[in-house]
């Protein structure tokens, strides 16, 4: 089998805790396991910001001469741009200059992100998607629905390639259960605390038993004060995570902006069901399966949950591995020589 020098470029890094973060990072180390030589741009080489709303996210400012050079110096094989923020779009504006091959990933829906926090207009938040991905030889997107969802917003869905996710079944498998002292049924969400992900949806539930909250983000300290009856224990590490997975019944995952949400397949690896709205990542995964309790309802969604086994949740996890993501992201890239 070949090797190639690969580059990422990613706006989107350490210590920031999210979906893109663990792709790359993971990627990346699965496909060193292959013996490719893989390189990062990121926000820690260069002078930032914190992004306006969202502190914990810092924007590189003045990229371009040091992102110019070190790409030249690299001279990689393969360019993987993971993010439209600054760095993402300096590495893009090299590449179409120097007539470099690229593929892109639209891991976020960026644009209902914004709406939420700021009402700007949709269409004017996708005309600069489509902008920025134009020039990409492939889009690499999570979903068969977000890739049906983006054609119909004008992206050409021929350069389209469904790219899909994974969990680290040794990891969340074998989460050993703890004694949390909260009343069952324990319903648990993990991910950020923000407002593009619906976390109200779900502390606001009115349903028998016990709400925990893993993560951290720019809502926490207002929840927390808010919801009194859930229990808040902040950000953890993966082993931690797996843990409180074990010693709850079923997860509830309220957002309807992700593009597929890596925790759901996590969950399932724990043995946990998963209630959730049927929307983009929930539908592909859950969909047509023994643990499909996708509902517009909430609560209705969370109680059906109940009844599903364990072992039917860990079946549809072992489908989604960090290997055939590596596979998947070898088989749409782009090689310059």
């Amino acid at each position: 089998m070949s090797t190639y020098k690969i580059l990422f470029v990613t706006d989107a890094w350490h210590p920031q805790v999210n979906g893109v973060v663990r792709t790359i990072n993971t990627l990346g180390d699965e496909l060193k396991k292959l013996g490719h030589d893989v390189h990062y741009i990121t926000p820690k080489e260069f002078i930032t910001i914190p992004c306006p709303s969202y502190p914990e996210i810092r924007l590189a400012i003045n990229p371009w001469p040091k992102l110019y050079r070190k790409i030249k110096q690299l001279n990689p094989q393969i360019i993987h741009i993971a993010t439209e923020g600054p760095l993402g779009f300096f590495a893009r504006r090299y590449c179409i200059k120097h007539k470099i091959k690229f593929t892109t990933s639209y891991h976020t829906k960026f644009p209902e992100y914004i709406y939420e926090r700021i009402k700007l207009p949709l269409s004017l938040s996708y005309r600069f998607m489509r902008f920025f991905h134009k020039h990409s030889d492939q889009i690499l997107v999570t979903t068969e629905t977000m890739k049906q969802e983006l054609a119909g917003r004008g992206f050409n869905i021929d350069k389209l390639r469904v790219w899909t996710r994974g969990a680290k079944q040794d990891i969340f498998a074998k989460g050993e259960k703890i004694e949390l002292g909260l009343q069952r049924p324990i319903w648990i969400y993990v991910g950020r605390v923000a407002v593009e992900k619906n976390i109200e949806a779900f502390l606001g539930m009115e349903i028998e038993g016990s709400k925990l909250v893993v993560g951290g983000g720019p809502q926490l300290d207002k929840l927390k004060q808010k919801y009194k009856d859930v229990t808040f224990v902040g950000m953890q590490d993966s082993k931690n995570v797996a843990n409180y997975l074990a010693s709850s019944d079923v997860f509830v995952f309220p957002s309807k902006t992700d593009t597929f949400g890596i925790v759901i397949i996590e969950a399932l690896a724990a043995g946990l069901p998963v209630a959730a709205y049927p929307v983009p990542g929930p539908i592909d995964i859950l969909k047509n399966t023994k643990a499909d309790t996708l509902d517009w309802d909430l609560i209705a969604s969370a109680k059906k949950s109940l009844t599903i086994p364990k072992e039917v949740c860990q079946l549809i996890a072992s489908a989604y591995t960090w290997e055939n993501c590596a596979n998947i992201f070898l088989d749409t890239a782009i090689r310059n020589y």
